[in-house]
């Protein structure tokens, strides 16, 4: 089917700027002329931890398809010059355009690459957060559902004696249901005071909860941060018939989580999937936030450790299973 909207999607046939009312040699005097602001001294003489550009929306080319993402890109810049070249930002951006990726770290190491490269700092950094489409399976019904995942990538360059280290981390966070378990059980006390049958109704609350694991040679990929948050948590979908959400509420039910639980069950996963795979000073971020339905207030815990630290606090010895219900 034609494409309709005339909008440009690629560098071919690309719309046109404006129409230079100066001359080529006037442009080309002035540059050679005038002074390079960012180059010259600043009137206090400190140096700056990061500089660059925020709020940018960058189109990738993935396997699913061109997609956008996010980012924040900045390098460090000296005490002895003024200012970043912004241009030189986008025009790293411009080069990787027409390019493909398998992943988005790949794109963020050679952003970083590129604008490091074009600037006078010794540190960059690259940032870059986005959804990509998740298409799954109903467990009963057996329904497509349509979802999405936003992943994410940071990417830490620095150029030292022996060329450019690059330091990445790659993240992904999910909504899922978590079950209070402090009500339920206070009901099940009423339940045993009462002497009937009674139900063990809990408040419920949709959570969203990320995962973040330095990576090590590209050797780790989504899908592995994926298990671990869906071997640790209810994870949840957006179709769902009604055999298909009783099975889902009886779970989590059975299986009772704060957001403390969650952040603690899914380091535990963490520890069972790359345990021995990667060094022990990966680092892992983990965060949960509870959405809460009966309170006025929602509920975030975060993690920020190691893998070292996660195997230790298993006690080397990590359990194949979800821990059993309090």
């Amino acid at each position: 089917m034609a494409d309709d909207s005339r909008l440009v999607p690629d560098f071919k046939g690309a719309r046109p700027g404006l129409t230079p009312a100066i001359s080529t040699a006037s442009h080309q005097r002035a540059l050679t002329l005038g002074q390079d602001v960012p180059e010259s001294l600043p009137a206090f003489q400190i140096g700056l931890s990061e500089v660059g550009v925020s709020g940018k929306t960058l189109w990738i080319q993935l396997p699913q398809g061109r997609l956008p993402f996010e980012a924040e890109v900045y390098v460090d810049l000296p005490e002895n010059v003024r200012g970043i070249h912004m241009s030189r930002i986008e025009e790293a951006v411009s080069d990787l355009y027409p390019e493909n990726f398998t992943d988005i770290r790949l794109y963020a190491q050679e952003l970083a690459r590129l604008v490091l490269e074009k600037q006078r700092g010794r540190k960059g950094r690259v940032r870059l957060r986005g959804k990509i489409p998740l298409v799954r399976k109903t467990p009963v019904s057996e329904k497509y559902s349509i979802d999405s995942a936003e992943i994410e990538a940071e990417v830490r360059a620095e150029r030292g004696a022996e060329g450019l280290g690059l330091k990445t981390m790659i993240g992904i966070r999910v909504c899922h249901l978590t079950a209070c378990p402090c009500t339920q059980v206070y009901n099940r006390s009423l339940a045993a005071e009462d002497g009937r049958e009674f139900p063990l109704p809990t408040h419920s609350q949709r959570s969203v909860t990320s995962l973040a694991v330095e990576d090590h040679g590209g050797d780790l990929t989504y899908e592995d941060l994926l298990d671990c948050l869906e071997k640790g948590l209810h994870v949840t979908l957006g179709l769902l018939k009604r055999p298909d959400e009783a099975e889902i509420v009886l779970r989590a039910h059975r299986r009772p989580q704060f957001a403390e639980d969650v952040v603690r069950e899914a380091a535990r996963q963490v520890g069972i999937a790359f345990g021995g795979r990667l060094p022990a000073s990966s680092g892992v971020i983990i965060e949960s936030l509870s959405l809460e339905s009966i309170h006025t207030h929602d509920v975030r815990c975060t993690l920020g450790t190691t893998l070292e630290v996660i195997l230790k606090a298993s006690g080397g010895i990590v359990p194949d299973e979800p821990a059993p219900e309090p």
